[in-house]
């Protein structure tokens, strides 16, 4: 499963007609996608900037161990908080996008999320003392919290199901992208100004977002829909009919609420990211990614046994598979197994931000040494992203083949796979130094 992409109620029969499907197929081939790309972009500035807020840390604070200005150089204990505070302003950052998301729209939000970045920056830019320097990071921090739960919500309401999976993925890219470059350009820079690179990616995108639309949903949710129709326009370009989509739009509306539903599987993310990165350091990171590797492992089993009891014959697509589900179990009122789907969804998506969403990252750039640790991380990502892609383009494959139950059921498989490894191989780094980390996989490592 992959958490960012596009966010649907489970249950919902969208089961088409031919007449329906070539419709939707002639508006989509009369789509152009330019200026959709560009306001991905825009968006995605986003979460680049979220990436280069947690890996500034980690270049910054060697320098500022060093720094013979008493009222900056850091101890110990104080570089852990300088590293660590900022999940306290991720996690309010969470709380607060939710609730501004609704207030003020989605663009305006993410032009509201420029501002604590740049401000953060700023601040640790001028610092004279500890305090200016939490304070930055703070701020970063809940830049970084509205931002994670904004920009996929603004990117799946504007792109369409063609283009939405490519579009949903460059968010998650484009994080580990900001991480890399604040590694890369700390070894270039000192600290205030690998700060003032940082507050790059979040000034462009206030700039950026200026000129692009508010998502088509938000505005006919508030009933501007000749604001809908010029922001489709805008996003599809102007032979297609927008009207049309405009009209699918509402009639969705009519039955469900997936403005809600986005929000809080994003909330949901956020939440448990932020709960991870509170108990990291006290927790350990083993210990996290063997929890929610188990979490994931059971909840990819349940989603599993929920498809084989309702679902009695292999379908050709993960639609078919949904809406037949639905109408099985609309033939057996009494045996009502939606709950099972979505808290086995709800389980995985909490399970994945309590371990293996934040903590790889943060294992990755500990275990390799300095001299090999831009190559290490690089292949890192090589890996990641090329998993990622086998896993989305077998897929349907794996459906076919092996039906829809049997698919979750491998994956739950290679999550205990994961789990297993995690306790036979992987390291626990909590509570030390990176030159002791080292001497661990050198042999040399004593007590």
């Amino acid at each position: 499963m992959d958490v960012y992409e596009e966010t649907r109620p489970l249950l919902v029969n969208d089961e088409q007609t031919d007449e329906d499907r070539s419709e939707q197929e002639s508006y989509l081939d009369k789509v152009k996608n330019g200026k959709l790309y560009i306001a991905t972009f825009a968006a995605v500035l986003g979460p680049l900037s979220f990436g280069f807020v947690l890996g500034y840390s980690s270049p910054a604070i060697p320098e500022l161990r060093k720094i013979q200005d008493p009222g900056l150089q850091l101890s110990a204990d104080e570089a852990s908080w300088f590293g660590s505070v900022v999940t306290i302003g991720a996690a309010l950052g969470g709380l607060f996008g939710g609730w501004i998301v609704e207030r003020i729209g989605r663009k305006l939000s993410l032009m509201f999320c420029a501002l604590p970045f740049i401000c953060g920056f700023t601040i640790i830019i001028a610092a004279q003392n500890h305090w200016m320097l939490y304070g930055g990071r703070v701020l970063t921090g809940l830049a970084s919290g509205v931002t994670s739960l904004v920009v996929p919500l603004y990117i799946s309401e504007t792109a369409h199901e063609r283009v939405r999976g490519a579009m949903g993925s460059s968010v998650q890219l484009m994080v580990v992208i900001g991480i890399m470059g604040a590694y890369i350009t700390g070894l270039f820079l000192d600290w205030r100004w690998l700060a003032i690179a940082s507050s790059i990616p979040p000034t462009l995108m206030l700039v950026f977002m200026c000129f692009m639309p508010e998502t088509p949903r938000f505005l006919l949710s508030q009933g501007k829909r000749r604001e809908a129709e010029e922001a489709l326009h805008f996003l599809r370009g102007p032979d297609a009919p927008a009207e049309w989509e405009c009209a699918r739009i509402e009639e969705a509306y009519k039955n469900e609420n997936s403005d809600q539903a986005t929000i809080i599987v994003a909330a949901t993310q956020v939440v448990f990211t932020a709960i991870a990165a509170a108990i990291m350091d006290k927790a350990g990171r083993k210990v996290l990614l063997i929890l929610s590797g188990v979490t994931m492992c059971v909840s990819e089993a349940v989603f599993g046994v929920y498809f084989h009891l309702t679902v009695k014959h292999n379908n050709s697509s993960l639609t078919s598979v949904l809406a037949d589900a639905q109408g099985s179990l609309a033939e057996q009122p009494p045996i009502d197994l939606a709950w099972l789907a979505v808290g086995s969804m709800g389980l995985f998506i909490a399970g994945f931000a309590l371990g293996w969403g934040p903590t790889p990252w943060l294992v990755m750039s500990e275990i390799f040494p300095t001299r090999v640790r831009g190559l290490g991380s690089a292949l890192c990502v090589l890996a990641n992203w090329t998993c990622a892609f086998c896993v989305t383009k077998t897929f349907q494959n794996l459906m076919d083949a092996i039906t829809s139950a049997g698919t979750f059921w491998m994956f739950s498989g290679l999550c205990a796979l994961s789990v297993i490894f995690t306790a036979v191989f992987v390291p626990e780094t909590k509570g030390k130094t990176l030159e002791e980390i080292q001497a661990r996989f050198k042999g040399t490592y004593r007590r």
